[in-house]
């Protein structure tokens, strides 16, 4: 289970990944307790890129969740995947609390996955 730091997940491994093949769970929000969406992506840099312009059909796109609040990077996908369909079970304030104990003020970590 890889370890939380400030919003920012590290695998225990201490590995680096490849910017354009993070696996990843993550949450996007509107604003600071506004709608949530949970997804999970192979690709996290280029998945929230998607997410923040507007570019898939869907939850995030009606409801306006363009800020990434939350991730959780993983080394393989099928443990991302049942993360995420965990997470989907929870109740919202239980996310809620998993968010603002890395991220109090549910900001856009965006600039955190996104640098050169």
């Amino acid at each position: 289970m890889p370890r939380l730091v400030r919003g920012i997940s590290l695998m225990q491994t201490g590995t680096m990944i490849a910017r354009n093949s993070v696996i990843a769970v993550y949450m996007m929000a509107s604003r600071k307790r506004g709608p949530i969406y949970t997804g999970v992506t192979a690709q996290l840099i280029n998945r929230v890129f998607q997410h923040r312009n507007g570019l898939t059909e869907g939850f995030t796109r009606q409801y306006n969740c363009r800020r990434l609040v939350w991730f959780e990077i993983h080394d393989m996908i099928a443990a991302a995947i049942h993360r995420e369909k965990r997470l989907k079970k929870y109740p919202r304030e239980w996310k809620v609390n998993l968010i603002e104990a890395g991220n109090p003020e549910w900001i856009d970590l965006w600039n955190q996955i996104a640098r050169p």
